[in-house]
């Protein structure tokens, strides 16, 4: 009677184990120190100093590359905290959609710097210093003095009723300095083209 008892337990014994086994993970659960040390990856430090610059330099570069990229996108995140906002944006887009006096200021100056340098004789150096010194460049300052007083006022005019309640402070003087740069010297870059018309996305790269 007992031996057929011992031999039954003998013989569930492995059925058992093997149950627990094919139910369970099979495995001790490994600890918590193990599991983070095993998906930590391995940091390398730079073995000299010059391997510690050139690292430096590649994540500069990479950081100045992501900026480019995001201010030709028009990404706030980038732009310095003078150019952020709807206002501000707003200001933008109003003087770059139209072509304005005062942004031909400064080419025109160089135009005369040029013309006072090129050594012309006498008769034609007086008349170029009568008809352009004398009479175009005082016309040019008025020109553009005026035409930044109306465009500080018309931004700020259009402005206050398209945003109740936001700050405008020094929206107009704003508005005045950015058109008085040339084009393609604004910063950030214009989202729009003269008459409105968004700035077309450049081709891919191939």
């Amino acid at each position: 009677m007992f031996r057929r008892r011992t031999q039954q337990a003998v013989d569930e014994s492995p059925a058992t184990a093997n149950d627990a086994k094919s139910g369970g993970k099979g495995r001790p659960t490994p600890k918590r120190r193990d599991a983070e040390g095993r998906r930590r990856q391995p940091v390398t430090a730079p073995k000299t100093r010059k391997e510690a610059y050139r690292q430096l330099r590649e994540r500069q570069a990479a950081q100045r590359a992501r900026a480019q990229e995001g201010l030709a996108r028009g990404d706030e995140r980038y732009f310095q905290p003078r150019d952020r906002g709807p206002v501000r944006k707003f200001a933008r887009d109003w003087v770059d959609s139209r072509r304005i006096v005062s942004q031909y200021f400064l080419p025109f100056s160089v135009v005369i710097l040029v013309l006072t340098w090129v050594p012309f004789p006498n008769d034609i150096k007086q008349y170029i210093y009568f008809s352009v010194i004398t009479v175009a460049w005082p016309v040019m300052m008025v020109s553009v003095l005026a035409t930044a007083i109306w465009v500080g006022w018309r931004v700020k005019k259009v402005a206050t009723e398209k945003f109740p309640g936001e700050s405008l402070k020094g929206i107009g003087f704003y508005a005045a300095m950015r058109a008085l740069q040339i084009r393609r010297l604004r910063f950030p870059k214009p989202q729009v083209l003269p008459g409105g018309r968004p700035v077309p996305a450049p081709a891919p790269r191939r």
